[in-house]
């Protein structure tokens, strides 16, 4: 994935430095066209999209930016800011993947084709703002922005949905992550200051306002890279499908762990294996804490929501195992610090990031208590970065 970058990506700056990459080319900056899509945190609700089951996810302002110059070939150039190669795609053979950040790009126009989608060719630059692999999809960042700069004309011809469901199959199945819709879904239909409440079964889904005024929202990373690749993702995919299966031997009902509740927990401790147990038990709790955050929320209980959270991310730790000892840190020096409501760790986990709703006057508290205490326990540099929920991904010039 593109390197992050600190400064804000401005569409006059990414005309020039488009320019700027390919003299020969006279590009004409008022030519330029820049397409943007955001980053998203997951507020709650972790490993349960692809178990059918209900999220909580918000499209942040931190994104990805692909300027770009339509072409009258069929060749997808793209260079992106912090990477030694570029990505160089042949729209009527793009092959199999490379194991390179080109893949998502390569990916996207792939499962475009497969929606019918007309794409065109160009030659451009990435940059973003999200920091890389910290949990914040920015792989799901990057299809989306391809998507809109790929499309033959001002948007692609997909609602927001679909063109999410159209970009996860570009990382199902050519970049070969089993990741759930979420992440595409948040990317593409984000609501600037809500929260969207999304059922992955039906593919219902709502905003949720967030009392930004009451509650900021702020993303500490850990600084670590994220240790969660493609094949331990895979793998908790698999055991929650295994735990399935097996209950499916002795309830037809059963299609997925969202068919089951709580109280079939004594039950499943008779026919599941301890992992399986876990991972099921995990994933029935996350999605009751959803549906109780999302009623929290609306009823101000900030309290309520605390505690939520402080139960996900138990869960995640000990029933999931994707959380780490840097997230299990912040997450404590969060709610040692006074004004913070709530803390979890968010995405995939194994590193990345975690959220905190935290009072807009402890914003700067927090922050202090983070750079001051956790450096010194794990001799890594974290980040602090307090961010809204923004829109999803469009057009930010036509040129």
């Amino acid at each position: 994935m593109p390197n992050a970058t600190p400064d804000p990506i401005a569409a006059e700056r990414l005309a020039a430095r488009l320019a700027a990459l390919h003299p020969t080319m006279a590009v004409d900056p008022a030519a330029v066209r820049v397409v943007r899509a955001p980053g998203r945190i997951n507020l709650i609700g972790e490993h349960t999209d692809y178990n059918d089951g209900f999220v909580l996810p918000a499209a942040i302002d931190l994104e990805t930016r692909i300027a770009f110059v339509p072409t009258t070939d069929r060749r997808v150039g793209l260079a992106a800011e912090g990477e030694a190669t570029a990505a160089s795609i042949d729209l009527d053979a793009i092959g199999t993947r490379a194991g390179a950040w080109a893949d998502y790009i390569a990916g996207t126009a792939w499962a475009l084709a497969a929606a019918g989608v007309p794409t065109r060719g160009l030659t451009g630059l990435v940059t973003s703002t999200l920091p890389r692999e910290a949990g914040l999809s920015s792989s799901a960042a990057l299809e989306l922005a391809a998507a809109w700069a790929l499309a033959d004309g001002d948007a692609p011809p997909l609602d927001g949905l679909a063109l999410a469901r159209a970009c996860q199959r570009a990382e199902n199945d050519y970049v070969g992550v089993q990741c759930g819709l979420m992440d595409q879904f948040a990317v593409s239909c984000g609501v600037a200051g809500a929260a969207l409440l999304l059922d992955c079964r039906s593919l219902a889904f709502r905003p949720v306002p967030l009392p930004e005024e009451r509650l900021a929202l702020v993303v500490c990373h850990t600084g670590a890279r994220r240790r969660l690749g493609a094949s331990a993702y895979n793998d908790r995919r698999r055991q929650c499908a295994e735990a399935v299966a097996a209950v499916a031997r002795h309830r037809r009902d059963v299609a997925s762990l969202r068919d089951l509740g709580v109280a079939d927990l004594p039950w499943l401790a008779t026919i599941l294996d301890e992992v399986g147990l876990r991972r099921a038990r995990h994933v029935i709790t996350e999605n009751d804490r959803v549906l109780a955050t999302v009623a929290a929320l609306a009823a101000g209980e900030d309290e309520r929501v605390g505690e939520l959270f402080a139960a996900s991310h138990a869960s995640l730790r000990d029933d999931f195992e994707v959380s780490s000892r840097e997230l299990d840190l912040l997450v404590a020096i969060a709610t040692a610090t006074p004004g913070v409501g709530a803390a979890r760790m968010t995405g995939g986990g194994f590193g990345g990031c975690t959220v905190n709703l935290v009072r807009p006057d402890a914003v700067e508290r927090l922050a202090s208590a983070v750079l001051r205490d956790y450096p010194a326990r794990t001799g890594l540099q974290p980040a602090v970065m307090a961010v809204r929920a923004a829109d999803g991904a469009g057009i930010v010039t036509r040129g």
